[in-house]
Parts: C-alpha cells; sequence; structure tokens
C-alpha cells in the first residue's frame, strides 16, 4: 500500500470516529433534556396538588342574631375565594341543632349558647371542640319613642304593656328568663317566639310595645325600634360556639369559613355589629 494510500484510511477512521462521538453526545444532551423536562412537570404538578383551590357551597348553620354580621362575611369569603357560594340557614339555635342531628346536610353550625351546641356535641355530630367567638348581651326593645315608658325590666311586668319574648328553649328566651329571676321578677308575655328576629319583628310591626332580645338586634334594626338597656342582663351574657360538622359536605372550605369568623377581619365585622368579644 503505498504512503498516499494510507494516509487517505487513516482519515477516513479518524473521520468516523468524530462522528460517532458526536451522536453520542448529541443522544447524552436529549436525555438530559427529557429528563429535565419530566422532573419539572412531576415539581409542578406537585405544587399544584399542594394547595387545592376551594369551590363549591357552604352550608352554614347559624343562630338567628348572627343574620346581618354572617351575611355579610358570607359575601366576603366568596369574594376572597371565587367559586364558592355560602348558603345560610338562621333560626333558633334549638331548632337548628335539632335538624344537625336528624341529618340535615350543613358544614358549619353556630350557636348562641353552649346549652344549645351541646345538643350536637352530644350527639357526636361535630368535629373538635366548639370555640367561643362572640359573646351577646340582652336590650330592651321598644316602639320608636318608647311611648311605654319602659326603663327598667320591672317596667315590662305591669299589665299595660303587650310584651313578647324569645321561647325559654331558645337562647334568648332562656337568658331572658335568667336576668327574670335574677331580679325576682315574673312576666307573663302575650306570646313566646322561636327566634330573636321574631321577638323583635313584633314591636316593628307594632303588635307589641316591647321585647327582650339581645343588643345586636336592636342595632340592627335601627330606627324601627328603640333600645332601653338594662343592668341584669349583665347576669345573662349568652356565649357563641361555632363548629364544622361530622358530616360536613365541604370541609375544606367549612374549615376556611370558621378561620374567618375567627380572624381580626371577621371580628371587626361582629364587633361593628354589636357583639362583645369572647
Amino acid at each position: 500500500m503505498t504512503r498516499s494510500a494510507r494516509s487517505s484510511r487513516r482519515m477516513v477512521q479518524v473521520a468516523g470516529t468524530a462522528v460517532a462521538a458526536l451522536v453520542a453526545l448529541s443522544a447524552c444532551s436529549s436525555s438530559s433534556d427529557s429528563d429535565s423536562g419530566s422532573g419539572s412537570a412531576t415539581k409542578g404538578d406537585s405544587s399544584a396538588s399542594s394547595s387545592p383551590k376551594l369551590s363549591g357551597t357552604v352550608t352554614v348553620f347559624a343562630a338567628a342574631s348572627l343574620k346581618e354580621s354572617f351575611t355579610a362575611l358570607g359575601k366576603e369569603f366568596e369574594k376572597d375565594h371565587p367559586g364558592t357560594h355560602v348558603t345560610f340557614n338562621f333560626g333558633g339555635s334549638d331548632t337548628l341543632a335539632a335538624s344537625i342531628t336528624g341529618g340535615a346536610p350543613a358544614d358549619v353550625f353556630a350557636a348562641a349558647s353552649p346549652k344549645t351546641m351541646a345538643i350536637v356535641t352530644d350527639k357526636k355530630d361535630a368535629v373538635g371542640t366548639p370555640v367561643t367567638f362572640v359573646r351577646n348581651q340582652l336590650e330592651i326593645a321598644t316602639l320608636p319613642g318608647n311611648p311605654g315608658k319602659v326603663s327598667s325590666l320591672k317596667d315590662l311586668t305591669g299589665s299595660k304593656l303587650k310584651v313578647v319574648l324569645c321561647d325559654k328553649a331558645v337562647p334568648c328566651g332562656a337568658a331572658a328568663q335568667k336576668a327574670l329571676d335574677a331580679s325576682k321578677l315574673k312576666l307573663t308575655p302575650v306570646s313566646y317566639e322561636q327566634d330573636v328576629k321574631s321577638a323583635l319583628t313584633k314591636v316593628e310591626l307594632k303588635e307589641a310595645d316591647a321585647a327582650v332580645v339581645y343588643k345586636t338586634d336592636v342595632k340592627a334594626a335601627g330606627d324601627k325600634v328603640q333600645g332601653v338597656e338594662f343592668p341584669e342582663s349583665a347576669k345573662a351574657v349568652n356565649d357563641y360556639p361555632i363548629v364544622q360538622l361530622k358530616n360536613a359536605p365541604n370541609a375544606e372550605a367549612a374549615k376556611a369559613f370558621i378561620a374567618l369568623v375567627e380572624s381580626p377581619a371577621g371580628r371587626s365585622v361582629l364587633t361593628e355589629a354589636g357583639f362583645l368579644q369572647p
């Protein structure tokens, strides 16, 4: 073989080796890029699933006296969590508790007394321990201008006045009875109402001269009624507990709503409505 031929052959071998090296390097690079992309996708999926977005309906059973403040908080919740909807069932705490233990679907229960909350917790229908988030105090609601000249709880015992009380099984009724007992007073109302809003409505419609309700209800009514404070109410202040329910259809949203109620923003709304801090 001539020198020229050997030289040509050596050049072909070197060129072949270089091409092979380039192919191998390209394959490694492609594999590395593929692995990197796969890792990024996995990381992204993990991040996306770590904090699920709240959605769906949150059903809250709450004492009638919470209507105005909870309705405002419900709107705030929906604003903070697009895709959610808060529905409320307001009424007497004892009636709501009975509905819950009877199987009514709900996520959160906010009662106007520990006694009515116990109806639910005793049946093991709650998750965890209820937390007291506000307190409420009684006040006398009279017609605007107070034509009956009511200035004390004792004045309500006069036979000339038509007075309405909440039913004794309802927290506001139990508190009113406690205040009357502390004062050693007896009062026979023209009617017992199933929740505090119904008692207040009797005065607003001028079907009664006065009613023993909560300060928050008098404030919410504005100029439709006039409030009269009485010292005995300090002996019958109600604690309001709240809890997530055991079979909550939307448990995550229930926790978030309770967190809002207990937050500084929630407390601000409740305090503005006239509730006392726990």
